[in-house]
């Protein structure tokens, strides 16, 4: 297989193998395409999981459990502190 890169993706290759953390190009090349289907993994993951959230959520409003405005707002608003605090 043969791949063409931009300049900018030539130099890139380059400098990791002269930071010594590569030994060809073709490592390089493949631990990107690793990182990227791990990252397509992640991506497809988190789109499930955020479809049955939205689902949930529109069977909770149809079922009359809907929170008002207000009260949305202070769970993001907690929840924002709570990630906030768990990242310092």
């Amino acid at each position: 297989m043969n791949i063409s890169l931009t300049p900018e993706l030539e130099a890139f290759v380059q400098a990791q193998l002269e930071s010594g953390l590569y030994h060809s190009q073709s490592e390089v090349i493949r631990e990107g395409l690793r990182l990227l289907k791990r990252f397509n993994d992640h991506s497809e993951e988190y789109k499930l999981w955020l479809n049955k959230q939205i689902a949930l959520g529109l069977e909770e409003l149809d079922s009359g459990q809907g929170v008002p405005a207000e009260g949305i707002r202070e769970r993001i608003r907690v929840k924002a502190q709570q990630l906030k605090k768990k990242a310092t």
